[in-house]
């Protein structure tokens, strides 16, 4: 980490930084407002402007802000690295540039950073999902408990762990095993 400049060491961290969900619109517009109206200023009042512009996307703002950074030089890089820790410290601790090989801490905190992070599905997975086990609850929960009445449906319900995820088939199959032991 010694040997780096912080050129060097925002063109490592910029995957992280952009990353969805690490930074905040509020964290990114205090950090410009940072570069823009603290001594050194950094950036320009029509430079601030540009990188809070409502209409573009977070990450597309960001992305140009960085690379802008590392254009201006070493010393504009340092002073980002001042504003981000200022306004997001914790973010700025799990740096991939912060972390080195004997620093196993580091690694370990950053994975699980990563786990809790949403799945990249997107929301109409979920949303199906939540709809087809809602789905089976109810079919479940309203077939009656005679077998004669529907018996193909527990046939069909032995089957669809095939085609289910494994989490959901394992709640399936345990169900069906008790239901199954009484006829």
């Amino acid at each position: 980490m010694t040997d780096q400049t912080y050129c060097d060491r925002l063109v490592q961290d910029t995957p992280f930084l952009t990353g969805q969900g690490r930074l905040s619109e509020q964290q990114v517009d205090r950090i410009i407002l940072q570069l823009n109206r603290y001594y050194p200023q950094v950036l320009t009042n029509k430079e601030a402007e540009k990188f809070r512009n409502p209409k573009a996307s977070l990450r597309v703002r960001l992305c140009d802000l960085l690379s802008h950074l590392q254009q201006r030089g070493e010393r504009h890089c340092q002073e980002f690295y001042r504003a981000l820790y200022i306004h997001a410290q914790p973010l700025h601790s799990h740096l991939p540039s912060r972390c080195t090989p004997q620093n196993s801490d580091c690694r370990e905190l950053d994975w699980v950073s990563e786990s809790r992070e949403l799945s990249d599905r997107g929301p109409m997975s979920f949303l199906a999902g939540l709809g087809l086990a809602a789905g089976l609850a109810l079919l479940l929960y309203c077939c009656p408990p005679d077998p004669k009445v529907l018996p193909g449906t527990r046939r069909i319900l032995a089957f669809s762990p095939v085609i289910i995820d494994r989490h959901v088939s394992r709640y399936l199959l345990a169900f069906l095993a008790d239901d199954l032991r009484g006829l």
